[in-house]
């Protein structure tokens, strides 16, 4: 996801609300079910523990092992790093499926992992995040972060079929200069969706959502977000269009019943532009409800989309606790 394009998103609403939007639209917006953690969480559980530790070696492996993977700079690297993601789905005792197209006479590449549902199999719940990383940029918070949760969703579930298929899928060339456009990954795996006529009961987008601080003052919105949005770069967020308004109330009650962690939620009518930039876009315009998962990027992490977006410089406790709230959120959300 481009820097301008989540600036983008706040400006935007902030001068539809200035315009006249109402402070009762506001709260509409904004207001989630349940209440977010807050307090000292307790201690990791020894599982908990081993997953932070996972996360962190996934993070390390695509952002230093492997470093920075695009098609512009790093070609090798992106095919790399689709390698190195079909290896662990398989570890995992997954069938992988590649999505393959062609960008500028190369061949680029979905990877696609189905955990089959035992009752509803057409039903789908889908969870993908970006394995690209920005030029110029390691990728550790964008977007190794989000692949490494997929992964770890992908490995916790793998041995425990819920009602509905669950289709884990690790998307490319999310970012610039392919973003919105048709050679985005996410952007081909929709469409193929929708002319498929596949049932997406949900889709959550896993975008840069390891990067949390307690300082003060460390979380930026326009006017007149903070005055409903902490200040401090504590919590995990939650985007939706308003089309998708029910999904996010469900995803974000269930994820505050369960996770550690402080949460905040949002919806935006779809016609605002810049509330669909990243890989949920695509899936709001092929008609599905879908919401991302963020932690907000350059309105917290002073690292977005530069050279020192490094692994050391997130929280893997934290996003260990993200991963066990978005852990109950896919199996609710697939066990309808």
């Amino acid at each position: 996801m481009t820097q301008p394009a989540r600036r983008g998103l706040f400006v935007l609403l902030g001068l539809a609300l200035a315009a006249g939007t109402t402070l009762s639209c506001l709260k509409q917006m904004t207001v989630m079910p349940g209440l977010s953690f807050s307090g000292a969480p307790p201690p990791l559980t020894a599982e908990e523990l081993e997953l932070a530790k996972g996360l962190e070696a996934d993070v390390t492996h695509l952002a230093v092992a492997i470093g920075e993977r695009n098609l512009t700079n790093a070609p090798g690297k992106l095919d790399e790093a689709s390698l190195w993601v079909e290896q662990q789905l398989a570890a995992a005792g997954y069938s992988v499926t590649k999505e393959p197209y062609e960008v500028n006479g190369k061949e680029v590449r979905n990877l696609i992992a189905e955990l089959p549902g035992v009752l509803s199999p057409k039903q789908l719940v889908i969870v993908g995040a970006h394995y690209d990383s920005a030029e110029g940029t390691p990728g550790a918070d964008d977007n190794a972060s989000g692949v490494s949760v997929a992964l770890a969703l992908a490995r916790r579930m793998a041995k425990a079929p819920q009602s509905r298929t669950v289709r884990f899928i690790f998307f490319t060339n999310e970012e610039p200069p392919y973003f919105r456009k048709a050679s985005m990954g996410s952007e081909v795996a929709a469409r193929a969706s929708k002319a498929r006529g596949d049932d997406v009961r949900a889709m959550l987008s896993l975008e840069t959502m390891g990067y949390f601080t307690d300082a003060p003052n460390t979380q930026h919105y326009p006017w007149p977000f903070s005055t409903f949005y902490p200040s401090t770069g504590h919590f995990v967020g939650f985007v939706a269009d308003t089309d998708s308004r029910e999904l996010a109330h469900q995803v974000v009650g269930t994820f505050r019943e369960t996770a550690t962690v402080a949460s905040e939620g949002s919806t935006a009518p779809s016609f605002i532009e810049g509330v669909d930039w990243s890989d949920h876009g695509p899936y709001w315009r092929a008609g599905y409800r879908a919401l991302m998962v963020t932690d907000t990027a350059p309105f917290r992490n002073p690292n977005y989309h530069e050279a020192t977006d490094l692994p050391p410089t997130l929280d893997y406790q934290r996003l260990a606790r993200v991963t066990v709230g978005l852990e109950a959120v896919v199996r609710s959300l697939a066990s309808k």
